[in-house]
């Protein structure tokens, strides 16, 4: 079986529109009811070029994949027909021809800033940690570890956060609403795709994931498009118990390609002092990154010295 990432032949802008198109209520998109019988849900192609004013061969030939020219004037006016959301608009930019040409990124770099290393480790209260744009850990203090997983005692090409949320059990058992969590993964991924398509490594976890999980293979064909903001999570964790965390995201001026995530509570409640209690002892502990060899006996443990179970 065939399952394809973010292929730069592919043709993700007809899939896109076609996927947006079929998720909009006719009767939301202020469209009477004719009569006729909808063989499937959204919106039929000649309604959607009637709202953005285009021909329907156009429309054919774009969801078809023969031209992705278009101005900035025709997807404004597709992205107004399709109702979409601002993410969704930057997106299906980049999709099209119209965009401006992004230089192929090599895939983000393993080495991680020393004052950012320090400043991780300066952070004992906050759990932190340092991604790369498809969300590869790229370092990380004692309490982002305390409150996920020992990143030091996975293989390198196994500390990305997508993949432990999917395939990872204990991972996937600490989000109290996993489906929401997984599903604002597959978004952020989809939206890195479409402004990256070259990156082997993107397209590399995409196929592993599109093979492995069924719904990571439905919500990835479901083109749902997500760019950085702040998000609450809340954790059914082993040790600390129930607690609702905001994950603050931040660029990294001298290394574009990577960002500093921390997770950070409100002071006087119940999740405040359930981080206190998750965090106590960590603080003597050093912080990691990428280049450094895990102990091959720790693999199976995690920092608190409860055995890891379910590692896919």
């Amino acid at each position: 079986m065939e399952h394809r990432g973010a292929a730069p032949d592919g043709n993700e802008l007809g899939e896109f529109l076609r996927s947006r198109r079929a998720a909009l209520d006719p009767r939301q998109a202020g469209l009477p009811d004719d009569g006729r019988l909808r063989r499937v849900p959204g919106l039929r192609r000649e309604e959607l070029a009637q709202l953005a004013h285009l021909s329907v061969d156009y429309v054919v030939r774009l969801e078809q994949g023969r031209t992705r020219r278009a101005s900035r004037t025709v997807l404004g006016a597709l992205a107004d027909a399709l109702q979409l959301a601002p993410d969704e608009r930057d997106y299906l930019l980049t999709l099209a021809d119209v965009a401006p040409a992004v230089p192929a990124r090599q895939p983000g770099r393993p080495e991680v800033a020393p004052r950012l290393r320090q400043l991780l480790d300066t952070m004992p209260d906050v759990p932190a940690m340092v991604l790369n744009r498809r969300l590869d850990v790229l370092a990380w203090n004692p309490g982002a570890a305390a409150l996920l997983t020992d990143f030091g005692a996975l293989p390198p090409t196994e500390r990305n956060l997508i993949r432990l949320t999917f395939l990872d059990a204990a991972v996937r058992a600490l989000y109290a609403d996993w489906p929401r969590a997984a599903r604002e993964c597959v978004a952020v991924l989809r939206m890195e795709a479409g402004r990256n398509p070259h990156d082997r490594g993107l397209n590399t976890l995409v196929g592993e994931l599109s093979v492995r999980d069924g719904d990571f293979r439905d919500w990835w064909a479901g083109h749902q498009v997500r760019g950085p903001r702040q998000l609450a999570k809340t954790y059914h964790h082993p040790v600390a118990g129930t607690l609702t965390l905001d994950v603050q995201q931040f660029s990294v001026d001298t290394h574009p390609d990577q960002q500093l995530i921390a997770y950070t509570t409100d002071p006087d409640t119940p999740s405040h002092e359930a981080l206190r209690f998750l965090l106590q002892g960590t603080a003597s502990r050093p912080g990691h990154h990428d280049d450094r060899t895990a102990d091959p006996d720790s693999r199976h443990w995690t920092p608190t010295g409860h055995p890891r179970v379910g590692r896919s």
